[in-house]
Formats: structure tokens, sequence, C-alpha cells
């Protein structure tokens, strides 16, 4: 393969988690080296063509065991679900360079990236598991996230603001108080890797931001009024709750106006 779009459709529509890391890792190589072609006439396909593995076993948010950090069970089940949200993040950064194409060179080498990190971000909490005797798959894990993928199928701007700038967003709000937590346990181990985490995906959520601020300013729309509109249009219950990390979302791209709204108690 020597085309970033059959790359996409060998990790969007096979369900081999290793292949997947394996030719993840392969495009950013080949991109990075510029062996990678980003043209294609290639027909984009409907994105329920998109394969997952058979486990984990998916459920609905509210069908999820409630599990907290004060054993050795739940701190497993912890980075199990955060191993699954990485692993869904590749297939996001992998989609939304498959779906939507006319956009400049730099907006495919920024969600290769992503994708890239996301893959090693997810090689790492595997091996974590290891130490609870844990694989991936092993539990059960929920579909929000790509649920919300295939809502905004047809809508970029939708996808940049609830993929990166509202779902992923919140990992800078609570990932902090968490590392704080396993940093009081001494767990130095999971403090790193939720760090490491933390500072990619800050990087993530502004490259999200740039996106979106560039596909409204083609569009001649006010990006903190469409922000606004599509949250209230996407996200169920109108808008996210707090309270929101405003200086690690501001790094990443957010208004303080944006932010100001979030933080209103009223839809």
């Amino acid at each position: 393969m020597k085309n970033i779009f059959e790359f996409a459709e060998r990790c969007l529509h096979h369900p081999s988690v290793e292949e997947k890391l394996t030719h993840t890792h392969q495009a950013w190589q080949m991109l990075s080296t510029d062996n990678l072609s980003l043209i294609s006439e290639r027909p984009v396909l409907p994105i329920k063509h998109v394969q997952f593995p058979d486990n984990p076993i998916l459920l609905s948010p509210r069908q999820m065991p409630k599990r907290k950090l004060g054993s050795t069970e739940g701190i497993a089940a912890f980075f199990h679900a955060i191993a699954h949200v990485e692993f869904i993040a590749i297939y996001l950064a992998w989609d939304i360079l498959y779906r939507f194409r006319g956009m400049p060179t730099q907006f495919y080498q920024d969600w290769l990236q992503i994708a890239d990190e996301e893959a090693q971000h997810f090689e790492l909490i595997q091996l974590h598991l290891q130490k609870f005797n844990m694989r991936y798959g092993d539990l059960p894990a929920h579909n929000g996230l790509w649920e919300h993928a295939t809502d905004t199928a047809n809508d970029l701007l939708a996808r940049l603001a609830i993929v990166p700038r509202c779902m992923e967003a919140r990992g800078l709000d609570v990932t902090p108080a968490i590392i704080k937590k396993f940093a009081h346990q001494g767990d130095k181990d999971s403090v790193a890797l939720l760090q490491r985490i933390l500072t990619d995906e800050v990087g993530h959520v502004e490259r999200g931001s740039y996106w979106f601020k560039y596909v409204c300013a083609l569009q001649n729309l006010d990006p903190e009024i469409k922000y606004q509109e599509l949250i209230k249009q996407f996200y169920q219950g109108g808008k996210p709750k707090g309270p929101f990390n405003r200086e690690m979302r501001i790094i990443a791209g957010f208004s303080n106006a944006e932010l100001d709204w979030l933080e209103t108690t009223n839809p």
C-alpha cells in the first residue's frame, strides 16, 4: 500500500487489532519520509463498513458496571476502559481523514499523526494491563464514542465539534484529578502513563479546534456560535457538564466565550 486512503480502508474495514497497529505505524513512517500518497480516486465507503474485533463485548454506557479505583480489580477495569477509549480513538483519527476529502494536505498529516499517537497510547496501556494479568477484550466496553462518529459521518464540522472538541476534551477535564489519585497512592507507572496520554491529548484537541475554525472560516460562519449549535444538536442532554479545565482547554484552542457558555447551567 502506497496511498493513505488504502491504509485507512485497511485499518477501518478489518477487525484485527495487531494489523491495525502495524499499519498505522507503517503509514505514519511512510508519510514522515514522503513515501505516502495523499491523492486517491477511490470512493469513500459508508461508515457501516467499519469493522471492530469480536472482543471486547460492547454494551451501552448504562449497562457498564461501576468500579472504583480503591481495589486492584477496579484499577485494572479502569485501565481496560482507557485502553478501549484509545483503541476507538485510532478508528476516529483514521475515519476523519478517510471520510472527509478535499482538505489541505496538513489535515491528513495531522490526523495520521494523531492515529499513530493513539496507537502508541493503546500499546502502552496493553503493557500496563499485563501487570493485572489482563488483556484488552477481557472486560466489556461501551461504544459511546463511535456512536458519535456515526452520527456525524456526513458533517465535518459536527465531527470536529463533537469528537475532539467535546468527547476527547473531557479527558482534559478529568484526567488531572485521576493522576493526582494515583500519585497519592504512589503508583508512579500509572501517573507516567496517564501524563503521557494527557500531554498528547491536549495537542489532539488543539488540532480539532484548529480545523473546526478553519472550516468555519471557509463557510463564513462564526465558530463560537456554530459550536454551540452543533453541541445542542448532537450532544445528548444539550451540552456536557463541568467542571472544565479552562487552562488546558484554552491551550487546546477553546475561547473564553466558549468556556463561559459551557459553564452556564442552561443548555
